[in-house]
């Protein structure tokens, strides 16, 4: 048996830093949109009587459709903390196609 030297190319310098810009940059996105959706959330709950909250958490965003009319909303699953009412609050709220928005919450 002959061993082999299996030659091992790094890479450039200009394509370490492409790369690690790039990475930055789509950290950057995410957490603007992550943010986005939890200012977004805080100011329908507002509108929909929980003035007063702190610890937003948008858990999950969810497309769905209605089988029977086929049209499609968005369906938010939260997490934050009600200072009015001192409780924990979960639930979902949604967001028709027409951009009304609704909720299901529920605070213990």
């Amino acid at each position: 048996m002959s061993q082999e030297e299996i030659e091992v190319r790094k890479l450039p310098k200009k394509s370490i830093i492409t790369i690690a810009v790039m990475a930055i940059l789509i950290i950057i996105g995410f957490m603007f949109e992550v943010f986005t959706i939890n200012l977004k959330m805080e100011e329908e709950l507002a509108k929909m009587g929980h003035k007063n909250i702190s610890d937003i958490k948008v858990v999950n965003k969810m497309s769905v459709e209605d089988k029977e009319t086929r049209i499609k909303s968005t369906v938010y699953k939260l997490t934050f903390f009600d200072k009015d009412l001192q409780k924990e609050c979960i639930g979902f709220v949604h967001r028709s196609n027409n951009g009304k928005y609704s909720k299901d919450i529920d605070c213990k």
